[in-house]
């Protein structure tokens, strides 16, 4: 907390109301908010008084450094209540499905924008206002509050999840990578291999988060050698219609679609300074998940594929190639099986991290069946709610075979 003290003005230096930094301009997907479909998600989960709530709890702040521990205590407030929610513990607080990973996503924006508008009685300048955004989104996706267990009695797993996004086609989305996240976080899954816990996160799709290592901060500490390290994790997101995917190959590419707040970026994928990495920077990141038996088992309703296609341009050429059996060598990457989106990024940036750190365990990525919108009118209804549940359990499955095949050191 003492860094944070060096970003604000002493106390006996407090300006008043009128001398606060100017706020900034809303973000776009702050600005959805005002939409009557994430107000009726939020009055229907209960979480539309998560900002009220927050709003009067910095209200009552007089220096930077409460105002941080404000920040960071409701953002690990709102994880927490979405988790429980998610595994039933609790009220419901509404008639939404407790499984539903949006009130978290929209609740979320509603306290970021609470305080990217908030006028203390103190000065704040706007390097602080952002690291109090920053606590609020790292504390309220779990990315601070992994709990692997020390030992061999209990295998330790780490995967994550993906916000909401296409919000401007269809505010109504969810996203079954973050329904599954908040459903499995802090769970214990019996596997061949003995039990195992599965701690969760959940990331923004943003471009300019990525760019500035929040998928690397966050799986660092549990990918170094140490009494905490993973023996399994798994990024996850949503892909393509009635299949999960287990992506073979992650390309170094950035393929420029919007993300939520309508940035694009095309380019090869950066790699944050002070990130342990390889070099020269590989156009390329094999999984290292169990694909074959992944694909062989029965774990649910959709088949799972070992995805193998990529676009390169080749060694020497000047044309993208889309090849169904991997890339060629020397090619260049376009689209790994994932694509060019933040999907294959975060694959590809979990697994650079795992070759770097020289990580010895079975990691990659999984992409899920997609999630269709529900009915016309409504933001739910029996059939999305079953598909949801239906994607987030046999996610469940793959990860008890996945960690499976994990032997004991």
């Amino acid at each position: 907390m003492a860094a944070a003290l060096l970003l604000c003005a002493p106390l006996a230096l407090a300006a008043p109301a009128t001398a606060a930094a100017p706020t900034a301009a809303l973000t776009v997907e702050e600005e959805r908010l005002t939409g009557a479909v994430p107000q009726e998600i939020l009055h229907r989960s209960g979480f539309d008084d998560v900002a009220p709530a927050f709003t009067t709890a910095l209200a009552r702040t007089r220096t930077c450094a409460q105002a941080e521990r404000v920040a960071t205590a409701e953002g690990r407030r709102l994880w927490r209540r979405a988790v429980d929610r998610a595994q039933g513990r609790g009220p419901a607080g509404g008639d939404l499905a407790r499984d539903d990973d949006r009130p978290l996503y929209w609740a979320r924006l509603a306290m970021t924008r609470a305080l990217r508008t908030w006028q203390p009685s103190f000065t704040l300048t706007e390097r602080t206002r952002e690291r109090l955004l920053a606590a609020v989104e790292r504390t309220s996706r779990g990315q601070d509050s992994v709990d692997l267990p020390a030992g061999s009695a209990v295998k330790r797993v780490l995967i994550t999840g993906f916000d909401p996004f296409q919000l401007d086609a269809d505010p109504r989305r969810s996203n079954p990578s973050g329904a599954a996240a908040l459903a499995l976080d802090g769970t214990t899954i019996d596997t061949a291999a003995g039990p195992a816990r599965v701690e969760t996160v959940v990331f923004p799709v943003r471009w300019a988060d990525f760019t500035d290592g929040t998928v690397e901060r966050t799986l660092l500490p549990y990918f170094r050698p140490g009494p905490h390290r993973v023996d399994l994790f798994t990024t996850i997101s949503q892909g393509r219609p009635g299949r999960f995917d287990v992506e073979r190959t992650n390309g170094a590419w950035r393929g420029g679609y919007p993300d939520n707040v309508r940035d694009s970026r095309t380019e090869t994928v950066p790699v944050p300074r002070g990130i342990p990495t390889v070099t020269p920077q590989p156009q390329w990141t094999t999984t290292s998940l169990p694909y074959a038996t992944l694909t062989a088992a029965t774990t649910g309703p959709f088949p799972v594929h070992d995805n193998t296609s990529v676009t390169e341009i080749p060694a020497g050429g000047t044309e993208e190639t889309d090849r169904p059996d991997g890339p060629t060598p020397g090619s260049t990457a376009r689209a790994g099986g994932g694509g060019d989106y933040l999907s294959n990024e975060i694959a590809y940036r979990a697994t650079l991290l795992r070759d770097a750190v020289h990580l010895p365990v079975p990691g990659g990525h999984l992409h899920t069946p997609v999630l269709s919108a529900p009915s016309p009118g409504t933001v739910t209804d029996p059939d999305f709610v079953r598909d949801r549940v239906t994607i987030t359990t046999q996610v469940r499955e793959i990860l008890k075979v996945a960690v499976g095949t994990v032997h004991q050191p």
